[in-house]
């Protein structure tokens, strides 16, 4: 059985949702960005007793195929950008159709309505977010961010992240603001 989990943004949540299951004496096969495979359906008082434990930990079990497309869509792009760097070989739009196994168009249209905001502007607010992260880092510099992040150039970079920020990469670097977004509220 496939578990669709809305929240889990990163590796960390990925270890919690595994051992809160385990808590509850389900077996784990697969925990990935937004799905769980488990051994055993459950029934509805194990639904309903494991939907009440992800909440409180600021999860939520998500049943609907239309949050279901969502989800998956945003732990598609929040994976390519925070884990994978970026690296696609194919445009964003076919990447997303091919691992949702829906015409892009539809799913688009879908995230639009139901986030109130574009699939592009959403992957955008997630590379600006992983820049803020490497620039808060102090490892690299701007044109080794913007190469690991497959921007065209620095000046792209620069002027997407003001554009979004209100900052130039130079100046964030330099005050330091701490004004980063946890994944799940960008």
């Amino acid at each position: 059985m496939i578990l669709y989990i809305k929240n889990m943004v990163c590796n960390r949540c990925k270890m919690v949702v595994k051992a809160e299951l385990e808590k509850l004496g389900i077996t784990t096969q697969k925990v990935e960005l937004g799905e769980v495979t488990i051994d055993k359906d459950l029934n509805t008082s194990e639904k309903e007793q494991l939907d009440q434990v992800l909440k409180e930990l600021g999860f939520e079990l998500i049943d609907d195929k239309k949050s279901r497309y969502i989800e998956k869509i945003k732990s598609l792009i929040i994976e390519l950008i925070h884990e994978q760097n970026n690296d696609l070989k194919i445009t964003l739009s076919d990447y997303l159709s091919q691992e949702v196994y829906h015409d892009y168009f539809y799913l688009s249209n879908l995230f639009s309505e139901i986030e109130g905001t574009t699939i592009e502007k959403y992957f955008i607010a997630q590379k600006i977010e992983r820049v803020k992260e490497l620039l808060a880092y102090k490892e690299l510099s701007l044109g080794e961010i913007a190469f690991q992040l497959n921007y065209s150039s620095v000046a792209h970079l620069s002027n997407q992240f003001k554009k979004v920020t209100g900052l130039s990469p130079s100046h964030f670097k330099n005050i330091r603001l701490g004004g980063r977004k946890s994944l799940d509220e960008v």
